[in-house]
């Protein structure tokens, strides 16, 4: 009997572009495509190795004169959250989230074209389409699943579901160690509820119950202010050149 090698993925290099996070610097980032039937097994070896995942192409960089860019996931099971992180989630008591197939809904693009256009104007996504929208969600060969967040309602412990306006969703993989989290978007009018923060806490709360180890938070970009809200939902591990560690900071604010 003839037996067939398994195909090897085939990386590619980007061109250099300005980095998005730090001024002054240039990114360039290596990728390859997640498609057939081996995918899902792919995308958890790569994510587990410092790539992240956009719609069927997987990535990570690969700078030539930087490395600032570093790979956070949450350790779910040993945490707890500060005391800050509990207000957090006694003031989102009211919602609740649904897990669902990725499909994309006209509710979905309505929503995250206003936090675009609130919190992104600018961002290299404030041009995205419907259809653009509709791909990211929908073009992946990966367990993808969105999670809608929507207020409680009378009947939510029978279903599982919420009522009323979608006040936020997060775009979630599903691997065999964890939980990572690829997109999330939310009412920019409910700034006061911290829904970034309660979305990862959400998303550490279902890890635990599904006895998996770890939140996937993408990239940690040190000397970058918008990625220091990573750095509070400890403790974490950050991928090096031994592997990943856990990272211990006794300065990170409680």
């Amino acid at each position: 009997m003839t037996q067939h090698p398994t195909q090897s993925p085939q990386f590619f290099l980007t061109a250099p572009s300005p980095c998005p996070y730090l001024e002054g610097q240039f990114e360039r980032k290596v990728f390859t495509h997640l498609v057939g039937d081996k995918a899902p097994e792919m995308n958890d070896l790569l994510t587990q190795g410092g790539f992240r995942r956009s719609q069927n192409i997987a990535y990570r960089p690969a700078c030539e004169s930087c490395r600032a860019c570093v790979s956070v996931r949450i350790l779910a099971q040993e945490f707890e959250p500060s005391r800050n992180m509990r207000r957090v989630i006694q003031h989102n008591t009211d919602l609740v989230g649904a897990m669902h197939d990725a499909q994309p809904s006209t509710e979905q693009y309505s929503l995250f074209r206003s936090y675009l256009d609130a919190r992104h104007r600018r961002g290299g996504m404030s041009d995205m389409t419907v259809l653009d929208y509709a791909m990211m969600v929908e073009d992946t060969h990966v367990d993808t699943k969105i999670i809608e967040y929507r207020r409680r309602g009378p009947d939510t412990f029978i279903t599982g579901k919420g009522h009323g306006e979608l006040i936020a969703v997060a775009l979630t993989d599903k691997m065999a160690d964890g939980l990572s989290m690829v997109y999330s978007y939310f009412n920019p009018d409910f700034e006061d509820r911290s829904l970034g923060t309660f979305m990862i806490l959400d998303h550490i709360a279902r890890a635990k119950a599904m006895g998996l180890p770890h939140v996937y938070l993408g990239y940690w970009v040190n000397g970058s202010r918008k990625m220091n809200y990573k750095m509070r939902f400890m403790p974490q591990e950050h991928l090096g050149p031994k592997g990943w560690e856990r990272y211990d900071h006794e300065a990170v604010s409680r």
